[in-house]
C-alpha cells in the first residue's frame, strides 16, 4: 500500500472531482490518505472529506500564511473539532519566512506555531509542520516546546545535516516530488540521510508534481512515484519502502490496521 501523508484534496482544484481522485489514486495503490487544512474553513472540508471515505483522514489548525484575523476563539474551535475520531493531527502549523519579512509578521507567525503545538500536545495528537526558509526557528521553538505526540516536518526542505536534530525531537520527515527533480541535490541528500523509520511519502497535492508531471496539478495518484525514488535513493525495493512508510503513518498517526 502506497500512503499519500499530506494532500489538500480540500483545495477548490481537486475539491469538485474527489470521487474522481480517490479512485484514480487507488488504482495506482495509494491506499491511505491525510487530508491537511490551512483555515478554519479548510479544516471544516478536511473532516468533511474525511468522515465520507474510508481510509481518509483530516489534519486541522492553521498555516502560517492564513493567520490574519485568528483568535484564542478559533483555537477553541479547532479544539472542539479535533474530537472527531477522523482528525489525527493539528496542521498544517509553522513559519513561513519566504513571503513574510517584517519582524512583527514573524514574531505573530511565531506565536501562533506555539500556541498550536500546546494545543496539539493538550489532544495527545501529532503536529504537521510547514517550515519554509525558517528551520532555525521552527527547531529553536521545538526544543523550547516539545511535541508530546510527535509530528512531521511536511515538504522537508531544511539542509540534511538537521535531520538528526530533527529526528531527536520526536519529528518524522515528509517528501514530496521535488526528490524527483533532476537538480533537487539536497533535497535527494536529505532522503538518503532521513532514517528509515522516520519516513513518510506525501504529494502535497495539488501542488508539487513529481517528474513527468512537474508544472500540472498534482494528485495523490502520483504517490507511486515518489516512494520508487525513495527507495532508489534509500537502496530498498519499492515494496520494502512501502511497507516502512506505511507503518511510519500508522504509528505517528494512530491508524489502525
Amino acid at each position: 500500500m502506497f500512503i499519500d501523508s499530506h494532500c489538500h484534496l480540500n483545495d477548490e482544484k481537486l475539491l469538485d472531482r474527489i470521487d474522481e481522485v480517490l479512485s484514480s489514486a487507488q488504482e495506482t495503490g495509494v491506499g491511505l490518505f491525510l487530508v491537511v487544512g490551512w483555515d478554519m474553513a479548510s479544516s471544516e472540508r478536511a473532516i468533511e472529506i474525511a468522515k465520507k471515505h474510508r481510509n481518509v483522514y483530516a489534519a486541522i489548525g492553521f498555516h502560517p500564511e492564513n493567520l490574519a484575523g485568528v483568535s484564542e476563539s478559533d483555537l477553541l474551535r479547532i479544539k472542539a473539532m479535533a474530537a472527531d475520531p477522523k482528525v489525527k493531527a493539528i496542521g498544517e502549523i509553522g513559519l513561513d519566512y519566504h513571503w513574510f519579512k517584517a519582524p512583527q509578521d514573524r514574531i505573530n507567525q511565531k506565536k501562533w506555531f506555539t500556541k498550536q503545538i500546546h494545543l496539539a500536545n493538550s489532544l495527545g495528537l501529532p503536529v504537521s509542520i510547514h517550515a519554509r526558509e525558517a528551520s532555525s526557528d521552527v527547531l529553536e521553538i521545538l526544543k523550547a516546546n516539545p511535541v508530546k505526540a510527535g509530528g512531521v516536518l511536511h515538504c522537508y526542505s531544511s539542509s540534511s545535516e538537521m535531520i538528526p536534530e530533527f529526528a531527536e525531537l520526536g519529528l518524522y520527515f515528509g517528501f514530496d516530488g521535488p526528490i524527483t527533480y533532476k537538480n533537487a541535490v539536497e533535497p535527494k541528500r536529505s532522503v538518503e540521510a532521513c532514517p528509515i523509520d522516520r519516513l513518510l511519502s506525501e504529494t502535497d497535492s495539488p501542488y508539487l508534481s513529481p517528474v513527468p508531471f512537474r508544472g500540472q496539478v498534482n494528485e495523490p495518484k502520483n504517490i507511486p512515484l515518489i516512494v520508487k525514488e525513495i527507495a532508489l535513493l534509500k537502496k530498498l525495493t519499492v515494496e520494502e519502502t512501502s511497507a516502512r512508510i506505511e507503518r511510519n503513518f500508522r504509528n505517528l498517526f494512530c491508524v489502525k490496521q
